[in-house]
């Protein structure tokens, strides 16, 4: 099928994107006439979604939320690394432009992420990336090695990766110069299960962590 604007032959499968989209807007113009002439208007999102990139967690179904109330970051195995541009840039805009109330790292159990780290392979450019989990191996290294069953340890990864990038989040300038403002935004630590459908909270307190630290991490 050929392409209406350019004539270029479309392949089945992005021809499959295009009708999704051509059915998307007709049925919620049905519901929501006016829908594309408030959104042209801007966002105004209350939330910061930090997940991952894996195809099997989409931001907004999986927390309810509807176009324009959620701004949301991914990369492989939801990291919050300090030197990583693009994070950065879209915690400040979400931070100090949009003013969001609530920032959330989504983790999720089977994260292939997760898994490549534990393992002693290679598999290319990524590795620098990983090498960000195999820290956090490392930094709970004793209760790592103390689950015996490999599942559960896979699955409690996950989490204490989760907790490590909410505590990555807390260092960063920007959370740190937000944290002197009279409403901060919360920050959350979440674990998706794919298997169930259902988000945890992990309860991630970073206030004792960077009190203890304070000395090394606090700014002024």
């Amino acid at each position: 099928m050929e392409n209406q604007n350019n004539n270029r032959l479309v392949h089945p499968d992005m021809q499959r994107i295009f009708e999704g989209n051509r059915n998307w807007v007709e049925k919620k113009r049905e519901d929501d006439p006016e829908f594309f002439e408030r959104s042209a208007k801007g966002q105004a999102p209350k939330y910061l979604f930090i997940g991952c990139s894996d195809s099997r967690v989409p931001a907004s179904q999986i927390s309810g939320t509807a176009p324009g109330e959620m701004f949301v970051h991914r990369n492989i195995a939801n990291m919050v690394v300090h030197t990583d541009a693009n994070l950065l840039s879209v915690l400040q805009y979400a931070v100090e432009v949009l003013k969001v109330k609530h920032i959330m790292v989504v983790g999720h159990y089977g994260c292939g992420g997760v898994a490549a780290a534990m393992s002693d392979k290679q598999f290319g450019l990524i590795d620098n990336w990983l090498t960000n989990i195999k820290d956090v191996i490392r930094l709970h290294e004793d209760e790592f090695n103390f689950i015996t069953d490999e599942e559960q340890r896979f699955r409690r990864l996950v989490e204490l990766n989760v907790i490590e990038q909410v505590i990555n989040l807390s260092k960063t300038s920007i959370i740190q110069n937000a944290l002197k403002e009279e409403e901060p935004p919360q920050l959350y630590g979440l674990v998706y299960d794919i298997r169930e459908g259902i988000l945890r909270d992990l309860n991630v307190q970073t206030t004792n962590v960077m009190k203890r630290y304070e000395h090394i991490y606090g700014m002024q």
